[in-house]
């Protein structure tokens, strides 16, 4: 039986240095850094780790590396979605062969296949490999768009261990958790699709999220699974609480302004690939100003002092 994920599961940016070359100690750092801070799952390339502007080396390197790094009890899944069903497979085999707990695949982008042929390519790449994989349904990052019937094909796979939902159906999420799959069931945090709430109350098992890059303590909380009433009222309460800063982590394509942002207070995170650019000093003072509303600063030790404040300016 394969490990499921639960609770608050991080898709990480990929930190760069000022070259632009993959900044190893940063993923050390940061994967130290939720370690402590209450994450229990990370994704290594996902679409906040900017996967689609890795090369193929960079990617196998990633997976290499940082596989051997210390995560404690946090599992360590890959991004190992490619450009086609072969090159998926390739991909989960090798991060299986490095030692990762697991991969993320979505529809190759692009070709915008339609459902049954990806439900197709889901169900190859789990007979292919013996190895816990997830799937993203992301229409908006690249058009398929599964409807629950087919979620729950793919789920009766004994490979497949979880589910993360991003589209704005909480109907679709609500029969996916009435089925009771043998899969962890977990959705985006975007406040605009508005799931989270939804996902928990019906009974999901967390989050796949995004902000916990920045605030990891409280998309824990938010990411438990509900088994008491206490879980619930401090899920809302965290959730209506850090609103101002997970509208602000989607107030431009993922992942600039987390990126952004996460460089000005300290974090180890670099600029986003090209032709992606930081955000704007306007919006990276609301994010700042944020973090002192919230007292990240406090805290988690951020620095908002001058240095935030320049890179502000």
């Amino acid at each position: 039986m394969h490990v499921k994920p639960r609770g608050s599961f991080v898709a990480l940016v990929t930190p760069v240095n000022a070259d632009g070359s993959i900044d190893f100690e940063g993923f050390r750092t940061l994967l130290d850094w939720h370690q402590e801070n209450g994450t229990q799952a990370i994704l290594i390339m996902g679409s906040t780790g900017e996967v689609s502007m890795l090369s193929p080396e960079e990617r196998r390197e990633i997976i290499s590396r940082t596989s051997r790094m210390e995560r404690g009890n946090m599992l360590l899944y890959f991004g190992c979605t490619g450009a086609n069903t072969q090159a998926t497979i390739d991909y989960v085999a090798y991060a299986k062969a490095e030692g990762g707990d697991g991969a993320i695949i979505a529809a190759p982008a692009y070709i915008c296949a339609d459902n049954a042929d990806i439900v197709d390519y889901v169900i190859e790449v789990c007979d292919s490999v013996d190895f816990p994989i997830g799937f993203y349904n992301n229409p908006p990052r690249v058009k398929t768009d599964l409807h629950w019937t087919d979620i729950l094909k793919i789920a009766k796979h004994p490979n497949m261990v979880v589910l993360k939902e991003s589209t704005t159906r909480v109907g679709q999420v609500a029969q996916v958790c009435a089925a009771k799959p043998d899969i962890s069931i977990m959705c985006c945090c975007s406040p605009n699709l508005g799931l989270v709430i939804p996902t928990m109350a019906l009974g999901g098992d967390g989050t796949a999220n995004m902000t916990g890059n920045v605030i990891p303590r409280e998309m824990a909380v938010i990411s438990k699974k509900w088994e008491t009433g206490e879980d619930a009222f401090a899920c809302r309460e965290a959730w209506l609480r850090n609103l101002p800063m997970l509208h602000f982590a989607y107030a431009a394509i993922n992942p600039v302004t987390v990126k952004t942002l996460m460089q000005a207070i300290g974090l180890p995170a670099g600029p986003p690939r090209k032709p992606l650019k930081p955000a704007n000093p306007e919006l990276l003072r609301k994010g700042l100003d944020i973090v002192a509303a919230l007292g990240l600063d406090q805290a988690y030790g951020f620095d908002i002092g001058s240095r935030a404040m320049q890179a502000a300016e």
